[in-house]
Parts: structure tokens; sequence; C-alpha cells
């Protein structure tokens, strides 16, 4: 007898379609879960500033200051929404949270201004430290553009846009060094761009996991286990036969939150298409073993569904790049990432729509994740018995 006879195996997969049409739960997670999280969390997560609620302490009010102010607004990241005329004003706005940036300029600053020596004061509330940080670049951009074209012209007229940031840091003709900062692959900085690629390979690695996680586990609840294990297929037929239908609902899933992600958040895809669907593949393959592993291993839908949750959500959200730099991790939380599956496909769907690199660039998360597949197939054949215990 063969190890896998293609008669064999498609009637298991055949038969697994079958019953995954039957199961109109089923055709819901896999069909609808990963477009709604993929909307729900491509909305929800946004580390850009927009608007922010700024209150302006002007102490010179003249055309200058007031052209700083100008500045601010005229950038589009930053809403004028008090003008308080104390000190004390500006820190009940920041404690009660109504404004999240207060602009301070002194008495004198058109002076200074003409002596180049101005000086102006933000205050940021740095309860939240993400937008903290992010607001403090682009105000250091907006001050730094605005006295380059004082110095240029002479004039304080500047208007400063998210685009101008990777300009925002010229120099004034007076310092003899004129660096000039370009943003490549993300050039606008927008958080979107990053988060979108990145969530089809999180969510995926959820989802593959629970669809295949049930699989093995629902034979033996509902008592089919027993002529599965009479007929004569073999473990490695039976694993191939489940995990086929899902490999293919995997691979639309893939497809539809690519066309969700560049129609519905103008994500940009820069790379091969063809590409990201070999290496999508090998993801799916490793994830779906996985899942058929932890289906036959505890034997209960419930419990396999927790397993699975808790395995893949978690690794997947907090050690795959996804929320935070790995290189930003501790040594031992870095080495502990490289058991993470969905580490490497978010490089991948990253470097393929972003930087639109190829094989070249790919090639070691494409080998990791031959190594996840080939291990999750192995766990699964493993796992999966077919003699009944008495």
């Amino acid at each position: 007898m063969t190890l896998i006879d293609p008669v064999r195996l498609g009637a298991i997969a055949r038969k697994e379609w079958i019953q995954i049409r039957r199961d109109r739960r089923s055709l819901y997670l896999a069909f609808g879960l990963p477009i709604l999280l993929l909307i729900f969390f491509g909305y929800a997560i946004n580390w850009d500033i927009e608007d922010l609620p700024l209150a302006v302490l002007d102490r010179d009010n003249t055309s200058e200051s007031r052209a700083l102010v100008d500045a601010f607004t005229a950038s589009g990241l930053f809403t004028v929404v008090d003008r308080p005329a104390r000190e004390a004003a500006v820190e009940r706005g920041l404690v009660s949270g109504e404004v999240r940036a207060a602009l301070v300029i002194p008495p004198g600053f058109a002076r200074d201004v003409a002596t180049r020596d101005a000086r102006v004061q933000l205050l940021l509330d740095g309860a939240d430290a993400n937008t903290a940080t992010v607001a403090l670049g682009y105000a250091d951009a907006i001050v730094a553009r605005y006295g380059a074209r004082v110095s240029a012209a002479g004039t304080a007229a500047p208007a400063f846009s998210r685009d101008d940031a990777t300009a925002a840091s010229a120099s004034a003709p007076s310092i003899p060094i004129d660096a000039r900062a370009r943003v490549w692959y993300n050039p606008t900085l927008e958080s979107k761009n990053m988060i979108v690629p990145a969530l089809i390979a999180v969510i995926m690695s959820v989802i593959a996991a629970l669809l295949t996680a049930l699989t093995i586990a629902r034979e033996w609840e509902r008592g089919t286990m027993e002529q599965l294990a009479a007929s004569p297929v073999s473990r490695v037929e039976v694993v191939l036969g489940k995990l086929l239908p899902y490999l293919v609902i995997g691979l639309v899933d893939v497809a539809a939150a690519v066309a969700a992600g560049i129609l519905v958040f103008g994500a940009p895809l820069r790379g091969d298409v063809f590409l990201l669907g070999v290496l999508t593949i090998l993801f799916l393959a490793g994830a779906l073993g996985f899942g058929i592993f932890i289906s036959a291993a505890v034997k209960s839908q419930v419990l396999a569904t927790q397993v699975g949750l808790i395995s893949t959500y978690l690794p997947a959200l907090l050690l795959s790049g996804f929320l935070f730099d790995i290189a930003s991790m501790p040594l031992a939380l870095q080495g502990v990432t490289l058991l993470v599956p969905a580490r490497y496909f978010v490089t991948v769907t990253r470097g393929i729509f972003l930087k639109g690199v190829g094989l070249e660039a790919l090639w070691p998360q494409a080998l990791m994740m031959i190594a996840f597949a080939t291990l999750g197939l192995a766990l699964a054949v493993r796992a999966f018995k077919k003699e009944i215990p008495a």
C-alpha cells in the first residue's frame, strides 16, 4: 500500500469539504471573520495623529508668533481648541484631558526671531507616550521648517503637512550642514500602510489554527472516528485530506484580505503577488498542521478551540513584530519570537507590500516557514491515532 493514494486523499478532502458546507458556523468563521477582523483592527489600530487638541498661550501676540501658530494649524496635525491667558489654565487643560498639547510663546518672540535666538515651549500630555512621542517629532519638524523659512526669506508664513516630514529637518542656511531625511517605502509615514499587511499575517495565523482545531476533535465527539479508523486510509492521508480544503479556504481568505487592504485602506502592494501566494501556502500549511495537531491531541472541540486561540493569538499579536519592535525586546524574549511562525509571515507581507522585495530578501523567512510547515504536519500525523481506545 502506497503512503499517499490520490483517490483516498481526494475522498477524505471531499468528505471534509461536505462537512464544512454543512456546518454554517465553520463557514462564517472561515470566510467572514478574517475580513471582519481586518476591517475592525485596521481602523481601530492607528498610530497617526490628526487634529490633536492644542492650547496656545501667546504672550507675544505679534505677526511672527501668529505665523508660528498658523504653521501648527496648517499642518492638519494640531487643532487649536483653547487660547488660555495664564499658565495655570494651560495646566488645567492638560490635567482634564481637554487638550493634549500646549504651545507657549514667550514675550519678545518676534524680537528674538530677528536675532536668530527665539525659543518656544511645547507641553505634551505624556500619559499616552506613543502619541506624545509622535506629536513631539512633528512639532520639532514644524518649528524647524518655520525657522528655516524665516532664515531663508526673512518672512514667517510657512505651512507644514505630513508629506513635509521628510524635509522638515532641513537646517537654516547659516548652518554648514544641510541634513535632509528621506523616508523609503512608506514616505507619508501612515501607520495603516504598516499595520494592514501585518494584520493579514496575524489574523490568518489565528484563523488557520482555529479552523483545523475542530477537525479531528469533531470526529471523536460525533462518533464518526470508528468509520474513519475502519477505512484503509493512512494517517498521512487523513491529515492531508483534512488540511487541503482549509488550505484553499485560507488562500481565498488571504486574497480577500489583500483586496480589502488595497481597496478599503489604500495599502500599497508593490511586490510579486505570485510570490506572496507561494509563501502564504507555506505559512498556512504550518498553521493548519498545528491546528490539526491540537485537535488530535485534545480530542475536544471546546478545549481545542481554547488551546488554539491561546497558542496562536497572543504570540502572533505580541511576539511577531506586529505591535512591538522585536529588536527592542529583551534578548530572552527575542529568542522566544524565533518560535512564532507569524513573525516570519509578518516580515513577508510587509516586505512584499511596502518594499516590493523578492525571494532574494525573503529566503530566510521562506526557509523558516518550510521548517514550521514540516514540523506542524509531522506533529499532526504523529498525534493522530486511528486506533479506538478500549
